[in-house]
């Protein structure tokens, strides 16, 4: 019997298969923020894949002329995957939750926490970012997110990663990642050591403040934490793969650019404050400062 939805099938064969393609291309430009939009990403990944099960039906269907309700169960397959994912991968809110004013089309596209142009302290790189740290107002700048770093040294060796995800993935920099709702600086500094490393840092010591700018309007503040003691057994994960290096040998080259300015002080015991202005990973600005205490 031939399948009644045969030839719908034939219809939105076409229609189904060029918006997985559309998708991934928009896929491929979203790699180039990924500092500040990784979710986004890989919500546009799971919509491939949601859109790659359906496609699979529809091929089914139509090879072994399929009745319809071949067709209805891979749709079904296709918006339970949806269902199953779907706090992973729709997640591209149009109004700011707070004034209602419909957020700029990049921000909706590229960014996971957009910038309303009514509510945010900084607005996006259509007004421009300056070049300069003095540009900015520091002491009204509010950061887009909130991370932390943990050095752990022992015996000349400073505990180092291979960064795998997230921001600056790919590069060499200490375990850490962005503090998450309800966690303290330290608490997310001791979690973030745990999960990318296998250890547990203790008697931990926050040395230095950073303040990164970014000219396409993202932003961040850094606490970076010092540690001598730990638990656990060093272990590669998902997101990074750790190694100890002596601290006469640490790759400066394969790290941040503004990791030299302030790294070999913290080591030696000093408190300090950066702000740096970035392009991508170009750094363009910065100001460094040694303190008594960080504020």
């Amino acid at each position: 019997m031939d399948g009644t939805f045969t030839l719908m099938a034939e219809y939105i064969q076409q229609p189904a298969f060029y918006l997985m393609i559309a998708i991934l291309i928009f896929n491929m430009t979203q790699r180039s923020h990924q500092e500040h939009g990784e979710k986004k990403r890989f919500a546009t990944l799971n919509m491939a894949v949601i859109l790659l099960l359906f496609n699979g039906s529809i091929a089914v269907v139509l090879r072994y002329n399929l009745m319809d309700r071949y067709l209805l169960a891979g749709a079904a397959l296709a918006g339970a995957a949806a269902w199953v994912m779907r706090k992973k991968t729709f997640i591209f809110p149009v109004r700011c939750p707070e004034c209602g004013a419909v957020y700029p089309l990049k921000q909706i596209l590229y960014y996971d926490k957009p910038s309303c142009p009514r509510c945010s302290p900084l607005l996006p790189e259509e007004a421009g970012i300056p070049d300069r740290v003095d540009g900015i107002n520091w002491d009204t700048w509010v950061p887009s997110e909130t991370a932390v770093l943990c050095f752990i040294e022992h015996e000349g060796k400073v505990l180092l990663i291979h960064k795998k995800t997230g921001l600056g993935a790919g590069k060499i920099n200490a375990p850490g990642g962005r503090i998450e709702a309800g966690e303290t600086p330290y608490e997310a500094a001791v979690r973030e050591t745990r999960e990318e490393t296998g250890l547990v840092p203790s008697g931990l010591e926050e040395r230095v403040r950073l303040y990164f700018q970014f000219k396409d309007g993202y932003s961040l503040k850094g606490h970076v934490f010092y540690a001598t003691g730990w638990s656990g057994e060093l272990t590669e994960t998902e997101e990074a793969d750790p190694f100890w290096c002596s601290v006469s040998d640490i790759p400066y080259e394969r790290m941040w650019a503004d990791d030299i300015l302030w790294l070999p002080g913290m080591l030696e015991g000093r408190n300090m404050q950066g702000r740096f202005i970035f392009d991508g990973d170009q750094m363009i600005d910065q100001q460094i400062e040694v303190v008594e205490s960080l504020p």
